[in-house]
């Protein structure tokens, strides 16, 4: 079965996910995956995706047509066997909060520490909070961290981070929960 990677950006407005998820149902495409939000006034959406029989970017992209005819931008990408699967991240996982006065470098501070120390991300936000007079950046950075360290390790890093730039830094662990 082929996977492919469907993104679709463009300015917000009611039915995007109504209208992608329609044209996945007539085509026959299982949603394995997908995550959206709203980056100021564009949306974005990105999908993994699966069809027993369709093998060809072009079909999956011949059936947008009509979002990109309303102003969207449309990508397929075909994945690689494998590629649609979340890989399996033995160690602990964290949340890392990040809070302080807007200023460049905080996403690349932070994502940089935790590259530093083999930490991987699984799920980043971020956002401008507050008052155009007091505007607060907000991230939040989930993670796993590698085998041979744990939470009072990243704690550690962390806290050193935070007087480095300036911003506040918390870490709490997430318990995972089986259903």
């Amino acid at each position: 079965m082929q996977h492919f990677a469907l993104t679709i950006i463009g300015r917000d407005r009611p039915g995007i996910v109504s209208g992608t998820a329609e044209i996945l149902y007539h085509l026959g495409c299982n949603i394995a995956d997908s995550s959206s939000t709203i980056l100021g006034g564009q949306f974005a959406m990105i999908l993994i995706l699966s069809h027993p029989e369709i093998d060809d970017l072009a079909t999956i992209r011949q059936a947008f047509t009509e979002l990109e005819e309303q102003g969207l931008s449309v990508f397929v990408r075909a994945l690689k066997p494998g590629g649609e699967k979340r890989p399996q991240l033995p160690g602990e996982q964290c949340m890392i909060s990040v809070y302080g006065s807007d200023k460049p470098g905080i996403v690349y501070r932070v994502a940089k520490k935790l590259s530093d120390h083999n930490i991987n991300i699984v799920d980043l936000n971020t956002t401008l909070a507050g008052s155009e007079q007091r505007p607060i950046y907000v991230m939040m950075c989930e993670s796993v961290l590698p085998q041979d360290m744990d939470s009072d390790d990243l704690k550690a890093l962390m806290d050193k981070l935070s007087s480095e730039i300036s911003v506040d830094i918390t870490v709490r662990t997430i318990t995972p929960v089986e259903l």
